[in-house]
């Protein structure tokens, strides 16, 4: 649900902004309004901030405008960010009779702060529907304008979704790292006011500082058993089985070489066995902990692996929150 409690709503029957105190289901909220407290399905709620910043006067008084009232042009400044890679946006504006300034729409550009160029895919999805999609490359130190966004889409919450992999491959790097962005309209809505206050021409969302370096796997050091008369079984092609891992990556690609002659149902049944394996033999070779790669996306391989891992016995706890190698797409696993 895109409402909270205490988000500020407007009613789209009265024209009256209100508070919402209450979530009663999927379709109902409860509303103040001067006191007055009455539930309202959500299809005649919105939030008041596009109207705020888009509805011009509904009754302009025409007046004559003098060459000394004339504002000066605004400094089109550079995005205002720091090191790493960043999401612009550059808000555009119309006037009215009064010379208010209204949103209208937001060009939005990738800054790239860093010395690497990367090969890059952008989604933008609204009410979990992707509306845009672009792959593309950006060069070191440079920005790229991806498209335009009109402002009434902040009230569909916008995902900003991207996966970026280094042009010039580097085995010290990871092979790709995904991240997202999530607005909410009254976030943008402050930082347009912030931006106002400080003059500025846009403002920027931080996706990454530094492209996440490669985490290594760990390898049990054998020798002190083998120097002390062990006898160290080593596996022969014929014999050979997967050896365990501390991070699995179920991205398809990285699974097999004829994944774009799969159908979806036979790339999703390919990537749970694969994480079965791994499971098994990450608890045969007693691992503290297994990181999974599943990626964003729609997020339905994720809800299946957390579903698995609620009824395993031997899970002591798994989180899904940002890593600095693979952001929002991994699971930590911990025994």
């Amino acid at each position: 649900m895109k409402y909270q409690v205490g988000d500020t709503v407007l009613l789209l029957h009265s024209d009256e902004e209100g508070q919402i105190v209450e979530i009663i289901n999927e379709k109902m909220v409860m509303v103040n309004v001067k006191g007055v407290k009455f539930p309202a399905y959500l299809d005649q709620i919105d939030f008041p901030y596009f109207k705020r910043f888009s509805q011009k006067n509904p009754n302009p008084k025409k007046t004559k405008q003098y060459v000394d009232d004339i504002k000066k042009e605004k400094n089109n400044a550079k995005y205002k960010v720091g090191e790493g890679v960043w999401l612009a946006f550059l808000p555009v504006f119309d006037k009215d009779v009064f010379d208010d300034d209204i949103v209208e729409k937001f060009r939005i550009y990738l800054v790239n702060q860093t010395d690497h160029p990367f090969h890059f895919t952008y989604v933008l999805s609204l009410d979990g529907k992707d509306d845009f999609e672009l792959n593309n490359e950006i060069l070191p130190l440079n920005d790229f304008y991806l498209h335009d966004v009109p402002f009434e889409n902040l009230n569909d919450s916008p995902k900003f979704w991207f996966e970026f992999s280094l042009l010039q491959p580097d085995k010290s790097k990871v092979d790709y790292f995904e991240t997202f962005l999530k607005l909410r309209a009254k976030q943008v809505f402050q930082r347009i006011e912030d931006m106002k206050l400080k003059q500025e021409a846009s403002f920027s969302y931080s996706l990454f500082e530094q492209y996440p370096e490669r985490i290594k796997e760990d390898k049990p050091d054998l020798s002190r058993l083998s120097a002390a008369g062990f006898k160290i079984n080593t596996p022969t092609k014929a014999n050979q089985i997967s050896p365990p891992r501390t991070v699995i990556d179920l991205h398809i690609e990285k699974l097999t070489d004829y994944w774009q002659k799969m159908d979806n149902a036979a790339k999703f049944d390919l990537q749970l066995k694969t994480f079965e394996k791994y499971y098994d033999l990450a608890l045969q070779h007693h691992q503290s902990m297994l990181i999974v790669v599943h990626g964003v996306g729609s997020g339905k391989l994720r809800d299946e692996i957390h579903e698995i891992l609620r009824h395993k016995k031997e899970v002591k706890t798994f989180v899904n929150q940002f890593h600095p190698s693979f952001g929002y797409g991994a699971t930590e696993i911990y025994f």
